[in-house]
């Protein structure tokens, strides 16, 4: 099923890139024009992100932009958002496809810049769920462009749940499952501090008397019962997981049948021909909208520009969304895109954006109870619950 650009496309494209000008090395909101490339932009990226066909030649959205803007793309995967936040730091990055736990943090230690939307003509095109979004854009300055969406679906195994379950209570709660037996080893949860929002969500719905209106803001009082819920989560978890492909193995091999996940996953499995499906339970699901942010001292801001104006091209938006089984910011690549088909932005969950909670950094000042528990103490809790404590 490869869709083979047309010379037209790509002469637009190549057009498109070469028409933003010349760079001028200062802060973003002084930038006026983009020009000739360095030669090469490096960028911090979620595994599957950035594809050259390597994995599958019809995945491909890096060649012919090296070859358009003679910027050659140098990947850095990253399994967390922690992982990215501590690459950033390092400053050796010119870009870094942030997802909400991560910009906020980045934003605020001043790792990366201001971005002149002006000379990312596609900017418009973007979905309006993201393009002004909180986890990016601060007192009306954006920090960068979205570039993918998508939930943290429940995965599970459909031959133990022969009906999808309803309820994240499959993971969070001791029980037993369908097929009689017990949870415990056999579901898992994610290794990094943002779940503690899922706990969140599921106990605005499990324990509305204690008053949650947003699962990343929370009181002392709220903080203390999802702590006390992932406390007596922890002796169910066979895993903490954080990277994709040894979840895969996991649910192939060693038996796990419930857990938070991402499409990513959940596709690769049906690929596999493994017994695997996905659903949002009634209390709804957190979620990732990833924004590709330039580091403040980027040192190849030209190509820099003219990756994040490729990376909103329809087709590269489209097979993205085909291959890591998430939606595109850009609305028209749900259309004509042969690697995502007819219904692919239907499948990977486009009319569930509004019942998503998406990652963002818990913050000191919110807006639901004026103070909240930040994000440092998500982190340090969280480090000691996996360690059992």
């Amino acid at each position: 099923m490869k869709k083979i650009i047309s010379k037209t496309n790509l002469l637009k494209c190549a057009l498109a890139v070469a028409s933003l000008g010349t760079v001028l090395l200062s802060d973003a909101a002084s930038i006026q024009k983009v020009g000739p490339g360095e030669g090469t932009v490096s960028i911090i990226a979620w595994p599957g992100y950035i594809e050259r066909g390597a994995s599958d030649k019809a995945y491909d959205w890096v060649t012919q932009f090296e070859k358009s803007s003679s910027c050659k793309v140098v990947v850095k995967t990253a399994n967390t958002s922690d992982e990215m936040v501590s690459l950033m730091n390092q400053g050796n990055y010119d870009l870094v496809t942030a997802s909400g736990d991560a910009s906020l943090r980045l934003i605020r230690g001043k790792k990366v810049q201001e971005i002149n939307t002006a000379l990312i003509p596609s900017f418009s095109k973007i979905d309006k769920h993201f393009a002004d979004a909180a986890w990016n854009t601060v007192d009306g300055k954006h920090f960068g462009v979205p570039y993918q969406w998508g939930p943290n679906v429940l995965m599970y195994n459909t031959k133990i749940f022969k009906v999808a379950p309803t309820s994240w209570s499959v993971v969070f709660e001791a029980g037993s499952l369908p097929d009689g037996k017990p949870n415990k080893g056999r579901v898992q949860a994610y290794d990094g501090a943002i779940y503690i929002a899922d706990a969140a969500l599921y106990l605005m719905s499990k324990r509305p008397e204690l008053g949650i209106k947003d699962p990343y803001e929370l009181n002392e009082i709220q903080y203390k019962a999802v702590l006390d819920l992932l406390r007596a989560q922890r002796p169910l978890v066979a895993r903490f997981w954080h990277d994709a492909n040894v979840q895969v193995q996991d649910f192939t091999n060693e038996g796990i049948v419930a857990s938070g996940a991402w499409p990513f996953q959940v596709n690769t499995l049906k690929g596999n021909k493994q017994a695997i499906a996905s659903t949002i339970p009634k209390e709804g699901a957190t979620g990732w909208a990833d924004t590709t942010m330039m580091h403040a001292d980027a040192k190849h801001p030209s190509c820099a520009y003219q990756w994040m104006e490729w990376s909103l091209n329809t087709k590269v938006q489209g097979d993205l969304a085909a291959w890591f089984g998430s939606v595109p910011v850009v609305p028209a690549a749900c259309t004509k895109n042969a690697l995502l088909g007819a219904t692919g932005c239907a499948d990977n969950g486009i009319a569930n954006v509004d019942k998503i909670h998406f990652w963002r950094t818990p913050e000191t000042q919110c807006k639901t109870q004026g103070t909240c528990v930040p994000y440092s103490r998500w982190t340090t809790d969280y480090i000691a619950i996996i360690g059992g404590r």
